[in-house]
């Protein structure tokens, strides 16, 4: 099982995401976004960060690489795709995710812990849940608020809305591609993860789909 971590000029979230998967019980690869070939791997993951300096908008040069063509023809075969936080706002400029997200409304980042609801358990990232399950995990962007261009498909709303993210969404989803504003890899460790670890059934879920 390969797990690809996808990492661009200025993404942060790697090491979390592979202390995730490692808590999870598999080992993932960290990929720098040059080096990475469509065909190579059972699963991908955008980790969150600020890649290119979030420059002309949050995620859009990352999005034109060509390393997300190769992203585009994995998710087309089936693989798995994990957008997190900045590599969710990847996936939207990309076009493997409807709607974009833009600046928070009041406007300003936030960094603290949300109640999320799982709202869809059809996905990959979700079958382990029971739907309508409230999980915390943390969110830390100024760029999250979620506008729908056309139909879109939920997997995660907030509890409470904190960024004015039309109809409380979170995290929505594509067939085998999901993105979501909340960090499930910042609550797996029961050590540090103060609301508990219910991020951690998102990797187990993961890890479970792919060896059916």
């Amino acid at each position: 099982m390969r797990i690809a971590v996808l990492k661009f000029p200025g993404t942060n979230g790697d090491y979390d995401v592979l202390r995730a998967l490692e808590l999870a019980g598999v080992r993932g690869e960290l990929v720098w976004y040059r080096d990475y070939a469509a065909g190579k791997y059972d699963a991908v993951v955008l980790a969150g960060g600020f890649s290119y300096g979030d420059r002309l908008r949050a995620g859009a040069i990352a999005a034109a690489t060509k390393a997300m063509d190769h992203v585009r023809e994995d998710a087309e075969r089936g693989v798995p795709v994990l957008g997190i936080c900045n590599g969710f706002q990847i996936l939207t400029e990309a076009g493997l995710l409807p709607g974009a997200l833009i600046p928070n409304d009041p406007p300003g980042f936030i960094s603290r812990w949300v109640a999320v609801r799982v709202v869809d358990t059809r996905t990959p990232f979700t079958h382990l849940y029971e739907e309508g399950e409230v999980v915390y995990m943390p969110i830390a962007h100024g760029e999250g608020r979620y506008v729908p261009a056309g139909e879109y498909k939920a997997a995660f709303k907030y509890v409470v809305n904190p960024n004015g993210s039309y109809d409380n969404v979170a995290g929505i989803y594509e067939k085998n591609v999901l993105g979501l504003m909340p960090h499930p890899e910042r609550a797996v460790d029961p050590h540090i993860s103060r609301r508990g670890v219910g991020g951690l059934k998102l990797w187990l879920s993961l890890i479970s789909w792919l060896k059916r």
